[in-house]
């Protein structure tokens, strides 16, 4: 991944087999996530990595002196979402694994919708399933003109569960219902349309150019400001409440493993059609 103009790498934080942070110039921290060769998915080491991060960033002086936190997937995809052999271990496991699962992964949007300060999303090839759910949970998403986003989880028996209440939250329920409801891609220029976009970077733009920009532009606000104004923004719209999270979460173990969503699975897994699908 190129260094941005003005933002050169200054030191790592955290560098793991599937994620890495970054302290760049000017107060921007930079996550990345590192599995390109599968499309950076999301797996249960991923999972534990994000929770290896929390821990050391609590109270770490890269957060105190931070000023945007930027997410970046490595290669041509931001994240495609689960993991195959993530979501087959999931289809085998109980519903109590399921659910402590699910609680897992709620967490990483979580803290990626409380973080501090703005939050800037590069997507690039597509964002699916719980890539989406980090899209909808940044301040801002950039997108290369041939990104597709989606959440998918419904043409497999299942329910966005633990990203869902984030993405109502960004989108409105207009919008976030055909979206979650039908499953489909959206392209990026329909996506800037609902708002899950703010800025498409065309064939003819240079993505990296743009990016700068973009994070140039937040940098001119006064840092305490920022902060502030990210802190009364959750107070216009409150992040899901704890009871919201834990629904959510419980919805989804138990759709894992109901007969739709097993059905779903293995329909997914064999490359076929599920029992509902129109061909």
């Amino acid at each position: 991944m190129r260094s941005l103009p003005h933002f050169p790498l200054l030191r790592m934080v955290y560098q793991g087999e599937m994620l890495r942070l970054e302290v760049l110039a000017h107060g921007v921290l930079r996550l990345v996530l590192t599995r390109p060769r599968v499309r950076n998915a999301i797996n249960v080491k991923m999972i534990e990595e994000f929770e290896q991060l929390f821990t050391r960033l609590e109270g770490d002086p890269s957060t105190e002196a931070a000023r945007l936190l930027l997410l970046q997937g490595e290669g041509d995809i931001f994240c495609a979402g689960a993991d195959l052999a993530y979501m087959r271990a999931q289809a085998e496991a109980s519903e109590e694994e399921n659910l402590e699962d699910a609680r897992r992964l709620g967490r990483i949007f979580r803290w990626i919708a409380a973080f501090p300060v703005p939050v800037v999303c590069h997507v690039q090839g597509a964002a699916i399933g719980g890539g989406l759910g980090l899209a909808v949970c940044s301040d801002f998403v950039l997108a290369q003109a041939d990104a597709v986003f989606a959440t998918p989880e419904v043409r497999l028996g299942l329910v966005p569960g633990v990203i869902g209440p984030y993405v109502v939250r960004k989108l409105g329920l207009a919008h976030a219902a055909p979206l979650l409801l039908a499953g489909a891609r959206v392209a990026a220029r329909e996506a800037l349309l609902s708002g899950l976009v703010q800025r498409v970077v065309e064939p003819s733009e240079n993505a990296e150019e743009a990016l700068d920009q973009v994070l140039l532009s937040f940098l001119q606000a006064g840092p305490r400001a920022a902060r502030r104004t990210r802190d009364w923004l959750r107070m216009l719209a409150p992040l899901p409440a704890p009871e919201v999270i834990e629904a959510s979460a419980r919805t989804l173990a138990e759709v894992r493993k109901s007969p739709e969503g097993q059905a779903g699975l293995e329909a997914h897994f064999g490359k076929a059609l599920p029992p509902w699908g129109m061909p």
